[in-house]
């Protein structure tokens, strides 16, 4: 049955997708829809984002494009849907799309497991200096001599303590993998969670952001990038973390004042990082990366093929349900974030 809000089908709707897609999505995406492909690959500059809103009417954009204000203002009126390749939102001006009657859908529940195995490897690569390791074996001008009692030592990590910053379904998926290292559960989150679930993670809540960065040994951002999080992990923040704690991120760069992360690492009031995201990406911090202490990725957390072509048949049922005349499963509303 068609739900209170559902409405005809739309005739002749035109699909736009910014970026290249995995092949088996851009297939379908094409067997079911008119579907204009970006097939080179190339970001969509400002100018031709404005020019895909005039005429879609779904539009199909990534994390990577900004579609604020300036952009929604020259949508035409035939642009209904919104459908983010991409779990976070963030980049999407929900309120103007909203008061324009765009609808908004993302891609959740997809995209935990992967991520939450990036953040587990972070979470072994930085303390166990795993990115060093290698920079030594590949350095042909000065091989290897063989090993050490004293060489490339690092921390183990069994035994400490993990902080988590945003509890929700990654979160959750990384306390279950850090448990199984060992390692004691500790997180931080808006609400808190149920008992039967702290019980199962071994979790335990801290209500104050402040008090659980003094204790850890390792903190994990997991948490959505929205305005109350916006640099979360402040300056002053920071600095509550003992000098002998690790800091990953696989959520987004804006929550960490990257700035003020790039100089206590080089004073060594942080022992280092792995991070996935960066606040200004994708120009990025070269005190970080130039770092022996810190782990870069180039925002792999989701990175799998079997992960984005979960991503895409999760667009494709947004998009057929919408023009279907119903609502579409995965719909935003701003108050999610």
């Amino acid at each position: 049955m068609p739900t209170a809000d559902a409405k005809a089908p739309i005739a002749s709707p035109l699909v736009i997708v910014t970026r290249k897609l995995p092949q088996p999505v851009e297939a379908r995406l094409c067997e079911l829809f008119s579907t204009r492909l970006n097939v080179s690959d190339t970001p969509m500059s400002a100018a031709e984002l404005a020019e895909a809103v005039k005429q879609a009417t779904v539009l199909v954009p990534t994390v990577a494009d900004r579609i604020d204000r300036k952009i929604l203002a020259q949508a035409g009126p035939q642009l209904k849907l919104i459908a983010n390749f991409g779990t976070g939102v963030d980049n999407i001006d929900l309120d103007t799309a909203r008061n324009r009657g765009i609808i908004v859908t993302n891609t959740p529940g997809v995209l935990t497991e992967d991520t939450a195995d990036m953040t587990m490897a972070l979470i072994l690569a930085v303390p166990r200096r795993l990115a060093e390791g290698t920079a030594l074996m590949k350095d042909t001008a000065n091989p290897w001599t063989g090993w050490s009692p004293t060489a490339m030592l690092g921390h183990r990590i069994w035994g400490k303590r993990l902080g988590i910053i945003g509890m929700g379904r990654i979160g959750q998926a990384l306390a279950r993998r850090a448990r199984a290292f060992g390692l004691q559960i500790h997180y931080h989150n808006r609400r808190r969670l149920p008992e039967a679930i702290e019980q199962e993670l071994g979790a335990t809540y801290w209500e104050s952001l402040d008090q659980m960065l003094i204790r850890m040994d390792i903190v994990s951002v997991n948490c959505p990038h929205t305005p109350a999080t916006f640099h979360l992990l402040s300056a002053r923040r920071l600095k509550l973390m003992k000098p002998t704690a690790y800091l990953v991120n696989t959520a987004r760069g804006e929550v960490v004042d990257e700035n003020e992360l790039a100089r206590l690492i080089e004073a060594g009031a942080i022992a280092g990082a792995g991070l996935d995201v960066f606040e200004h990406a994708p120009a990025v911090n070269q005190r970080l990366i130039s770092s022996p202490r810190v782990v870069a990725l180039p925002h792999m957390g989701s990175a799998t093929l079997e992960g984005r072509i979960d991503m895409g048949e999760k667009v494709i049922i947004n998009i057929k349900t919408f023009l279907d005349g119903h609502a579409p499963p995965d719909r935003v509303h701003a108050a999610m974030f």
